[in-house]
């Protein structure tokens, strides 16, 4: 493994799907030609159809890649999963036990303060070094020595039992800190990374216990193959080449054309993909709740008529999703919840006192206008609300080549229109777009909020919501909350929700009254839609896609922990 130093970058968004498309896109780059040039070789690898060869090609990314496979840096490129892993892999789409990886067994002490791991025997390195509990202990010290990189905000302590036990202890219940700890930390061995700076370094030669090794890298494709020592045993499918793409509409024309395996995004006709293109199926579910994130919090430094809750509430009535679903995500997305709590498998959390308890599907003007006048705003001659001195026009920042997403914004700006409210769109590079997005140095900004570890609403709380997990406007935020929102009540209520047993029903649920009602009136991240994710995936070349009904991991390339998953589970289709 080499490491490199280079500049101090922000700290991370590792969470369970985290970033809603960070593989997937990236930048502006290559075109589907450049695609065919990198990808493939004398048109025998990724396409057509009739049986694959055991190479499957992937669309990671969008633009070049940058050379970085620190699990813990938010500009790594990938690994996580399939080269770095975690002591158990949970399935986000299904109540379900964690499947064990290199942790075999796991058990709470009774109070909720001890979490015992029996530590799998036997696993190497993929530089041939033994795997072991001071792997495992070093790891989790290194996220309590760099907060900077401790996205999900570990505050225990671990200590070694033995080469296969360790112990992980809080001073407080914490039963909802397992499924991270169990499921969303890669674990690096302490041999090469001792005396690495994991905020800082990239590293260029990954060393994981995964069932893949980085064998090739280029900025506009990286190769990993299956590792024949891996204590599961060699995958079926031997090669996975992540390539990128110039933009959504690019990674179509790769379908057409047969020249991908697996891209996570829309594509034309997504229903009819099938009789479109006989050899490709789609596999989706619905998780990721689609919003207008605002600099929200005018205390720590956001500026802009964003600031005022008003204005957030009265956007979420003045946008109509009907039509915005239709327009640009092929009538897919879902209902939204303004308790952001999944209606889908999360329904019973929902608070009696949050109404409406779904999002309206139609434009409600006269709703958004009865909200804005009674917090002081006047109606211009232009039609456009103003308050001292102070038009309602706001800015959403958007990835250049999001086309779903840019398609939305315009569909909302009409919209928004008739209830007063001025929207425009600005859209940067996937860096640019994240730069100002975690500093705060914008007003509105689309993008997707993501659950946890396990099917249960306080994750994606305590990921966005909670008021210590973010910074002043300007500064990089510690976690997620990106939004600046903070509330006291709310912090309250994640510490006493961290605390209870998870089979505390009623005290769970008075503290999820308190959030619900907190956020559904402050409204920080404005409720879009829930989106369905789409995956596009090769049915002629692989069998073993977690298809519905079968669905044993989230259907996401950029998902890495699922897609790890998902690359171990298919197999090849011999050719006719």
């Amino acid at each position: 493994m080499r490491l490199t130093s280079s500049h101090p970058l922000p700290a991370p968004s590792t969470s369970p799907g985290t970033r809603r498309r960070r593989l997937r896109l990236l930048a502006a780059g290559l075109s589907a030609t450049a695609l065919l040039a990198a990808g493939c070789s004398g048109g025998a690898e990724g396409t057509g159809g009739g049986g694959s060869d055991g190479t499957l090609i992937a669309l990671g990314g969008q633009g070049d890649y940058q050379l970085n496979f620190n699990p813990f840096s938010p500009s790594e490129i990938g690994g996580r999963g399939n080269i770095y892993e975690a002591l158990f892999f949970i399935n986000k789409t299904a109540d379900s036990d964690p499947k064990p990886l290199l942790g075999t067994e796991y058990s709470w002490n009774e109070d909720g303060t001890e979490l015992s791991v029996t530590l799998r025997e036997g696993v190497t390195w993929s530089d041939g070094e033994p795997f072991t509990a001071d792997d495992v202990v070093f790891t989790f010290q290194m996220l309590l020595d760099h907060p900077g990189i401790n996205a999900t905000g570990f505050d225990g302590s671990v200590a070694k039992v033995d080469d296969t036990h360790v112990t992980f202890t809080w001073d407080r219940p914490a039963f909802t800190n397992g499924p991270d700890v169990l499921s969303q930390i890669t674990i690096v061995p302490e041999h090469l990374w001792r005396d690495v700076d994991p905020e800082t370094d990239v590293v260029e030669d990954p060393v994981g216990t995964g069932a893949y090794v980085l064998t090739d890298y280029k900025p506009q494709a990286y190769t990993t193959e299956a590792n024949p020592d891996y204590w599961g045993g060699e995958p079926a499918v031997k090669t996975v080449r992540f390539v990128t793409l110039a933009n959504n509409q690019a990674g179509a024309d790769a379908i057409a054309a047969g020249t991908i395996d697996w891209q996570t995004g829309p594509i034309p006709d997504i229903q009819n993909t099938h009789q479109n293109f006989p050899d490709y199926d789609t596999g989706t579910v619905a998780q990721m709740q689609m919003v207008l994130g605002a600099c929200s919090n005018a205390d720590l430094g956001c500026e802009g008529p964003q600031t005022d809750p008003a204005v957030r509430r009265a956007l979420f009535h003045a946008i109509d999703r009907e039509q915005t679903n239709r327009l640009a995500f092929q009538d897919t997305a879902q209902e939204i919840s303004p308790s952001m709590a999944l209606t889908s498998t999360q329904e019973a959390t929902i608070s009696a006192q949050v109404e409406p308890k779904v999002a309206p599907m139609s434009a409600e003007p006269e709703e958004a206008a009865a909200i804005l006048e009674a917090a002081g705003w006047t109606r211009g001659a232009d039609g456009v609300y103003a308050k001292d001195g102070e038009r309602l026009s706001l800015t959403v920042e958007v990835v250049s080549g999001w086309t779903d997403y840019i398609t939305a914004l315009q569909t909302i700006a009409e919209q928004a229109k008739a209830a007063g409210i001025e929207v425009q769109t600005a859209q940067s590079s996937w860096n640019e777009w994240t730069d100002k997005r975690l500093k705060g140095n914008f007003e509105l900004a689309i993008d997707s909020l993501w659950q946890g570890p396990a099917p249960d609403p306080f994750y994606l709380y305590s990921y966005f919501y909670d008021g210590r997990m973010t910074a002043p406007a300007g500064e990089q935020a510690p976690g997620n909350n990106w939004s600046r929102f903070a509330d006291p009540a709310v912090d309250a209520a994640l510490d006493e929700l961290a605390r209870l047993n998870p089979e505390d029903t009623a005290g769970r649920q008075a503290q999820f009254d308190v959030i619900q009602t907190t956020i559904a009136e402050q409204m920080p991240y404005v409720p879009l839609m829930t989106g369905s994710n789409i995956s596009v995936w090769n049915v002629s070349k692989f069998s073993g896609w977690p298809v519905d009904g079968e669905q044993y991991a989230f259907p996401a390339i950029w998902s890495d922990f699922d897609a790890a998953e998902i690359f171990k589970t298919l197999t090849p289709n011999s050719a006719d």
